[in-house]
């Protein structure tokens, strides 16, 4: 599946996608940066758990074909661990190989963790056995939730640290996701969902990833850290359609108007 998102950026520079050093990812109020470049980028979705690994070189091959720099995909909690505490990153769901795949073709990456990650995926993305947690609310300030989606958060975090696939470890991935489109029901839990988005960033942050992390349709995105290292900032994208009209833009004039899904 290869849809079209576009990352907004006010200013571009000619970049080549050779790997194998560290590239610092920063931002400004005008776009992301990379290796200090202000960069015009395009970005496409291909979910490496909905097509095979031998499938996999050509998709990425047309998406450069086609003018793409950056390759988003979420992270299939479900998929991986079926059952709790047994996972599997064989065959399809191999997103290492997947995203080894995506540098090999001089490609960024944006990981959209979630864990929640909509995506017409059952249940969210959220695995079965969750629901029988003892106590349970998904999503919210809760604590049996939030030990589970910590495990699983840090899991694929350490995952993409230990294979070295991180933008400030030489590795392709510029920018990762906490939550997904949280806002339109934050509401609804009062102001346990306030502290959910306010812990959500704080445990993104506090991974110390060296790139950015952003949440998607997440207007009042919060900073859980107030110092000047850039990456304890959460860049509120738009998701859906006109977002160059109805967007309201970032909210801080320090960070870049992006556009992570562009509904047609």
């Amino acid at each position: 599946m290869l849809g079209f998102i576009t990352f907004i950026a006010l200013a571009t520079a000619g970049f080549g996608n050779s790997y194998g050093y560290s590239k610092p990812v920063t931002f400004d109020g005008r776009s992301l940066m990379i290796d200090g470049q202000h960069l015009l980028l395009f970005s496409g979705s291909i979910h490496y758990p909905r097509s095979t690994p031998q499938m996999w070189p050509s998709l990425i091959s047309k998406a450069k074909q086609g003018g793409i720099d950056v390759i988003q995909t979420y992270a299939f909690w479900s998929l991986h661990e079926p059952q709790q505490g047994q996972y599997d990153f064989s065959g399809r769901r191999d997103i290492v190989r997947f995203i080894r795949e995506v540098q090999a073709h001089g490609l960024y990456v944006c990981l959209r963790i979630g864990p929640f990650i909509e995506s017409e995926w059952t249940y969210g993305g959220l695995p079965f056995w969750l629901h029988d947690v003892p106590g349970i609310v998904f999503r919210s300030d809760n604590g049996p939730f939030k030990f589970h989606m910590q495990k699983w958060v840090r899991k694929v975090v350490n995952m993409m640290k230990s294979e070295k696939l991180y933008a400030s470890q030489g590795g392709p991935i510029i920018l990762s996701q906490i939550e997904n489109e949280y806002q339109r029901i934050e509401s609804a839990f009062n102001g346990k969902g306030s502290r959910y988005v306010h812990w959500a960033a704080g445990l993104a942050v506090g991974l110390q990833t060296g790139v950015p992390w952003i949440m998607c349709s997440q207007q009042d995105a919060p900073d859980p850290v107030f110092d000047t290292n850039i990456w304890d900032l959460q860049i509120n994208t738009c998701n859906g359609f006109e977002c160059g009209v109805k967007f309201e833009g970032p909210n801080s004039p320090n960070k870049p108007s992006l556009w992570t899904e562009n509904w047609t």
